[in-house]
């Protein structure tokens, strides 16, 4: 296993195996035959949310597998499978009542993302539902929203919801069947993340899918890889379950890199592309497409960076996302150096719901917000 060190290098090994797209499969079955600490590999299956696909792995070698752990693991699907129905049910319904008002949404990640690419929306873990929408149907959304009984967790004032509206990206809302159940996303990431995503663009170009028997628009595969490429580097690849999503992705024969290596150049995200290929590889033995090193090219700067991000996963240490550590490798993960400099500028200068939250003033005064970001902000390089 490349780069780690880690302690439980034996269980990573299990689990990356029972993620693999590549021949490490192959080797899956003697990993059983060594010493493995079971309650580690679980451990390990849940922070990085695949403890569907390791079920799925184990669930034909029962004669080698504890079956205390094995019932853990089972148990653990039935809960993943019926959270997943609930969801399906609540995904139906909202999309039903928004179509019906002419309000057009797109399912991406979690069920949509299952279905498409797993082919079984219980092969992912459940987690909450995501959907891209137009920013001028939000308030149009909301009603339809509060029809079917979701609410909002957050409320702004007028002034902060104008400022959130340009420069954030989602509102989160509860619904009556579980809290932070839906998370309604007007564009990609942050604003001061620099990558201008194209909104428009990316409902033209959606394609339709079925989620649980019912017709659904999603992202295309194309615009898909992209999207799920910027999520996994806000988090630094975090999740062994983002690797494993954008793996599968990369082997749909029908992929068409020229389209997405040419988005990437617009968006000046090509080295980010290329550490998800890297990263993809090195873990999960997921082959890079020809195409892809032809689109994608390589990068010094991104092998760099893939191997130090692999050893961070490897050896499970987290980024404080609010660290200059964090946003020094942000600037790091982009190629052209006008795209470091809006980054710099856009972190420096737009404050949001943390500032709001840390001092209380009156609206007249709201455009002071930025004098306290950057309070706040040189307060961090000092601590630093």
């Amino acid at each position: 296993m490349t780069g780690t060190g880690a302690a439980n290098e034996p269980e990573w090994s299990l689990l990356l195996a029972a993620c693999s797209t590549g021949h490490r499969k192959e080797h899956f079955q003697p990993l059983l035959h060594n010493p493995l600490r079971w309650d580690v590999v679980l451990d390990l299956a849940d922070r990085h949310a695949v403890e569907p696909l390791l079920y799925q792995a184990l669930l034909n070698l029962k004669d080698v597998i504890p079956p205390e752990h094995l019932n853990v693991l089972a148990q653990k699907h039935q809960t993943n499978v019926h959270k997943t129905l609930m969801l399906s049910r609540e995904l139906i319904r909202i999309v039903d009542e928004l179509s019906a008002n002419g309000i057009e949404v797109m399912p991406y990640k979690g069920l949509a993302l299952a279905e498409a690419i797993y082919g079984d929306i219980a092969l992912r873990q459940s987690g909450d539902i995501d959907l891209l929408v137009r920013i001028t149907d939000l308030p149009r959304i909301r009603e339809g929203l509060g029809q079917l009984g979701f609410t909002q967790r957050l409320r702004w004032s007028q002034a902060e919801e104008r400022s959130y509206l340009k420069s954030g990206y989602e509102c989160v809302f509860d619904g009556t069947a579980g809290r932070n159940l839906l998370e309604v996303q007007w564009a990609i990431q942050p604003r001061f993340y620099a990558v201008d995503f194209d909104m428009a663009g990316l409902f033209r170009r959606g394609v339709r899918i079925l989620v649980a028997g019912h017709p659904m628009k999603t992202p295309s595969f194309e615009d898909l890889f992209i999207i799920l490429s910027l999520h996994a580097a806000k988090h630094l690849w975090g999740r062994l379950i983002w690797l494993c999503d954008l793996a599968r992705l990369a082997q749909t024969p029908t992929l068409n890199w020229n389209q997405i290596g040419s988005s990437a150049r617009s968006l000046g995200i090509l080295r980010i592309l290329r550490v998800t290929l890297l990263l993809a590889n090195r873990l999960l033995d997921a082959p890079i497409p020809s195409s892809a090193k032809i689109n994608i090219p390589e990068d010094e700067g991104a092998q760099v960076l893939a191997e130090e991000i692999e050893t961070s996963i490897l050896g499970d240490r987290a980024f404080d996302v609010e660290s200059v550590a964090y946003f020094r490798l942000m600037l790091r993960l982009r190629e052209r150096w006008q795209d470091r400099a809006r980054f710099v500028s856009r972190l420096v200068f737009t404050a949001g719901p943390s500032e709001w939250a840390a001092v209380r003033l009156p609206e007249q005064l709201f455009p002071l917000y930025r004098i306290v970001r950057m309070t706040r902000l040189a307060a961090k390089l000092v601590r630093a």
